[in-house]
């Protein structure tokens, strides 16, 4: 059997800021902007939720994290560090154990 590789359309950042102002300034819905740019229905809106256009003085207009996406990532990160210091916290109980142990 042959199998078709599924493949997903890759939308420049640029496009993606366009339709965002589109969904922001135009007064149509989320779906009628799909259709009119032939993306899949609901990607406009977890654009939405996923980014936030910043212009800031004089750097260019870009997409960056939204809020929710930013806390989203500095849990997993914060996650990440707290198991880390749980595990070296377990290697120091078991050398402190082990030396406790010993006697001159």
């Amino acid at each position: 059997m042959d199998e078709k590789a599924v493949r997903y359309r890759k939308y420049t950042e640029e496009f993606k800021m366009e339709a965002l102002e589109m969904l922001k300034s135009s007064g149509k819905n989320s779906r009628q902007i799909e259709r009119e740019l032939g993306i899949t229905a609901g990607l406009l809106l977890k654009w939405r939720d996923r980014y936030q256009v910043k212009s800031t003085g004089q750097e260019p207009v870009h997409l960056e994290p939204s809020d929710m996406q930013a806390a989203q990532a500095e849990i997993r990160r914060l996650r990440r560090e707290l198991a880390q210091v749980e595990e070296e916290r377990e290697i120091l109980k078991k050398v402190v154990d082990i030396f406790s142990r010993r006697k001159p």
